[in-house]
């Protein structure tokens, strides 16, 4: 039997006991790059979907959700951001996130996989709005622990936006405590480095609480913080961490003022208000930090679901 996209399903399996099915309205693209598997495709509720690895990255219906929690707090934590590096983020988001802050000067993001950017570019282009266009973005193909690793310049905020740690995949060694004492190195004194940190839900949190675990190990002040998403499930985390800058000296005040002088619009998430409430953590994860443990390159974290 010939099957139409309307009899087709992308399987999302969590765990053997937990397992999600998306409808595809109209499949764009499904195939093997050099690093991972990639699945694109529209769905009557999410709209477009772009799953990697058969793990859902990115959909239409929350994707600012996600781009604007794990940028905004990092950057208004900083007084005046103006060199900016990002890891991973192929959809472009991350990129059309930061540059809604007027201060920012050049913005290098490092990708590993050029075929996947190449593919969002074609087929999410409402994720960038034309970011990649922009003069000031440098993009650049490569493994990002091969660059960080051989970076000379530093920068004012690091965001790492790259996959899970999932086995054979291209992220494993991007959340070890080796990786991130190259990242410190290359952040500036008065830098915020801010990554995503998988799933926050009662079952799942112990990769989290690693990471948090992991880069209190290297830096003085880092704060851990989550918020729902819908096209995720449930709850996800994300980590702040800095020589000396706290996203918790920030008052609603001088949020707003932030926001106002570097003249951010178009946000659908993220405001002055809602800033501090990311970082209220319940008490499952508040006790649960202590599970976590100090992540290295002999034994880095692999999710094996």
């Amino acid at each position: 039997m010939v099957m139409t996209d309307k009899d087709l399903f992308v399987t999302e399996t969590f765990t053997d006991d937990y397992v999600r099915k998306f409808r595809v309205d109209e499949l764009f693209f499904e195939g093997r790059t050099k690093f991972q598997y990639v699945q694109c495709f529209t769905n009557s509720i999410f709209g477009k979907v772009l799953f990697l690895d058969r793990k859902i990255q990115s959909a239409e219906l929350d994707e600012a959700v996600y781009h604007e929690s794990l940028v905004h707090p990092a950057m208004m934590t900083h007084q005046k951001p103006r060199r900016v590096l990002v890891l991973g983020g192929s959809e472009g988001a991350t990129l059309r996130e930061v540059y809604r802050h007027s201060t920012v000067e050049s913005i290098t993001m490092v990708d590993i996989d050029q075929q996947l950017v190449e593919i969002c570019q074609k087929h999410l282009p409402e994720w960038s709005e034309r970011a990649y266009e922009d003069v000031r973005t440098d993009l650049v193909i490569e493994d990002a622990r091969q660059f960080v690793k051989d970076a000379e310049e530093s920068y004012d905020v690091i965001i790492s936006d790259v996959t899970e740690p999932l086995e054979g995949g291209p992220s494993v060694y991007l959340f070890t405590k080796e990786f991130y004492e190259t990242i410190n190195r290359i952040l500036c004194d008065d830098g915020v480095f801010v990554l995503q940190a998988g799933s926050t839900d009662p079952a799942y949190f112990e990769f989290f609480s690693s990471c948090v675990q992991t880069l209190s190990s290297l830096f003085p002040v880092v704060r851990p913080y989550w918020t729902f998403i819908f096209s995720f499930a449930g709850p996800w985390g994300f980590v702040i961490a800095s020589k000396k800058r706290d996203p918790l000296d920030l008052n609603e005040e001088v949020l707003q003022e932030r926001i106002d002088s570097r003249g951010i619009k178009g946000l659908k998430f993220y405001h002055g208000g809602l800033h501090l409430g990311y970082f209220a953590l319940p008490v499952y994860l508040i006790k649960g930090q202590q599970e976590g443990r100090v992540l290295t390159d002999r034994r880095p974290f692999i999710w094996e679901l």
